[in-house]
């Protein structure tokens, strides 16, 4: 029995190994991704990192009808991309148990929009699971299986970027090895064609009536609903984060209505609640989703009317809202200077964009690193809907304002995203005799989440050499027929291949190929030096946007360019942007 100090993603995959989960397949999504890099220490467990979270959904629910319990992980965008899966993995139901965690990410730390996981619980008609700290991320990973098992259903488990990677003490126990459960041939359960799908959608319907009776009753039993009592005048119906919040926030001058299942929620527990205390209060982050279902049930509650629907809560918030107080807090009068992200020093696709930047083109972005590339002074990506969508959307705008257009326009993909949903939109720009240029930018990794490995760079999750998928040979084997490499540290010939290759009236993909230079196997340069008198202060460099490089007063009083030895990884870029010869390779 040790108990130690977790994060809750570290927890779920604690929670994984003790209750003998097999297999686990995952696409690597902030703030989802350590339960699966944390997973991968336990050899018990069979795990990979799949091309993107709808594949991993399906290995999961087919580990899960193998007889074996399974797992996958993803952020919430990611459970879109896994929703077609989800929704009728609910119908067929499982036979090992199956565990989905989705990870949210309330203000939008590394995400591109707010998004309620809790409603694909609703529509899919599966149960969820929130905890509120790392002790319970671990103990209701455990109950998901067993409420999978009992229930015949896949079980969502829910997170947020607070829960994910905040630290708290938890209890280790025993695994608990279990043997894969038979598997019987059973094509009027597994089999989702009109005529069974209409059955398993009446049994969907009575399954979450079981389900609800269940967290009026069992989920109190078991610790993942709670009731907690102390002034009656002010009640309190949270869950996750936001009841950790409450607690530190209003103390025992509230009573509180923990809700551990949030989906299906209780009725008669609320019910009762509601008539223990005075006035109550559904403190919940982005959707009305609690506060609805109180209101259906004829409870008055006061939500939405006092919480935001945006962003994240916080103690101070509720404390201001609920009690009309404040802590005191000292508050600093002046003005911070803001500290946005920007790509690392010896980034590769700051090279690729300050060459393509001399072409002002149009550029359709997608997800990853190279987002920044959005940011001054590059100010490079145009446009960023969600993952793959850079080809597929730049395809739609070159049909629409025509070739001339197209000449002057670009779609911009990481090697991971490419693989992730970026095929199919280079398939659809070949098959339709699109005119579009495509630069996927293959840094060898998949860098935005931590540096997974993925199916372009030749390893699995755990390091081991596998094979690797040949971009150029794929784009041949669709129909691009223009393929070219390029270097984007070698500004000159990457910027000819580009306006070689947007003069052309078929479909053209450029590969700017050289690996992220925080990886641990790429040996740098040393750093570039500013010759102080060749140096004129045109500020050129600048422009560049690297953080290696600042502008100083000379002893004449006239700025200067100076470049941050501690930073510089000696890519050269720098060296490109300078009319004057005044920037030079450091060392010997």
């Amino acid at each position: 029995m040790e108990k130690v100090l977790l994060l809750g993603n570290e927890a779920v995959a604690r929670g994984l190994y003790e209750s003998g989960t097999t297999v686990v397949s995952s696409y690597p999504g902030t703030p989802s991704t350590e339960i699966t890099e944390e997973v991968c220490r336990y050899d018990e467990i069979y795990s990979e990192w799949a091309p993107n979270e709808k594949v991993a959904f399906e290995v999961a629910a087919g580990a899960s009808l193998a007889g074996a319990r399974s797992f996958c992980a993803m952020k919430h965008v990611g459970l879109n991309v896994a929703a077609d899966p989800l929704y009728t993995s609910s119908y067929i139901g499982v036979n090992g148990g199956f565990v989905c965690a989705v990870a949210d990410d309330p203000g939008m730390h590394s995400s591109q929009n707010e998004q309620d996981s809790r409603h694909h619980a609703i529509a899919a008609k599966v149960p969820m699971l929130e905890p509120s700290d790392s002790a319970e991320c671990l103990e209701f990973t455990k109950n998901a299986y067993d409420i999978s098992e009992e229930f015949d259903t896949p079980v969502l488990l829910r997170l947020s970027t607070r829960i994910s990677h905040s630290r708290s003490a938890v209890v280790f126990s025993e695994r608990i090895q279990r043997e894969l459960k038979p598997y019987e041939k059973n094509i009027g359960k597994n089999v989702m064609m009109p005529a069974m799908a209409k059955a398993a959608h009446k049994k969907v319907e009575e399954r979450i009536s079981k389900l609800t009776d269940w967290a009026d009753m069992k989920a109190f039993e078991l610790g993942i609903n709670k009731k907690i009592m102390f002034d009656r005048k002010i009640g309190v119906i949270a869950a996750g984060s936001t009841y950790e919040y409450a607690r530190e926030a209003l103390g025992d001058k509230a009573s509180y209505l923990k809700l551990g299942m949030v989906n299906p929620l209780p009725v008669k527990a609320i019910l009762d609640f509601a008539k223990e205390v005075e006035t109550l209060y559904v403190i919940e982050e982005l959707d009305d989703i609690i506060e609805t279902h109180c209101i259906k049930l004829g409870v008055n509650v006061i939500g939405k009317e006092k919480f935001s629907f945006l962003g994240e809560f916080s103690q101070s918030i509720i404390k201001k809202a609920v009690l009309g107080t404040e802590n005191e807090y000292s508050s600093l009068d002046m003005e911070i200077p803001p500290r946005p992200p920007v790509l690392c020093a010896g980034c590769p696709h700051r090279g690729l964009f300050y060459a393509l930047k001399k072409f002002k083109p149009y550029v359709s972005g997608d997800i990853g690193c190279y987002t920044l590339g959005a940011q001054a002074p590059l100010s490079m990506v145009d446009s960023c809907i969600c993952m793959g969508a850079s080809l597929s959307s730049l395809h739609g705008f070159n049909i629409a304002r025509g070739k001339e257009q197209a000449k002057k326009s670009v779609a911009v993909i990481g090697d991971s995203t490419f693989i992730h949903s970026g095929i199919t939109g280079l398939i659809d720009i070949a098959y339709n005799k699109g005119f579009s240029t495509v630069i996927i930018l293959d840094n060898s990794i998949t860098g935005m989440t931590g540096h997974q490995n993925n199916p372009a760079n030749g390893l699995t999750i755990k390091g081991d050499p596998t094979v690797a998928v040949n971009l150029e040979a794929l784009a041949h084997a669709i129909g691009i027929n223009r393929v070219k490499v390029v270097d984007p540290f070698d500004i000159e010939e990457t910027r000819r291949v580009i306006d070689e290759e947007l003069k052309v009236e078929e479909p053209s993909l450029i590969i700017s190929r050289r690996p992220c230079a925080l990886l641990k196997n790429v040996k740098h340069k040393p750093a570039m030096v500013v010759e102080r008198d060749a140096c004129t202060g045109c500020k050129a460099c600048l422009q560049v946007g690297c953080p290696a490089i600042m502008q100083t007063k000379a002893e004449n009083g006239k700025t200067k360019a100076f470049i941050d030895s501690n930073q510089c990884l000696g890519c050269e870029v720098c060296a490109a942007s300078c009319r004057f010869n005044a920037i030079r390779k450091g060392g010997n």
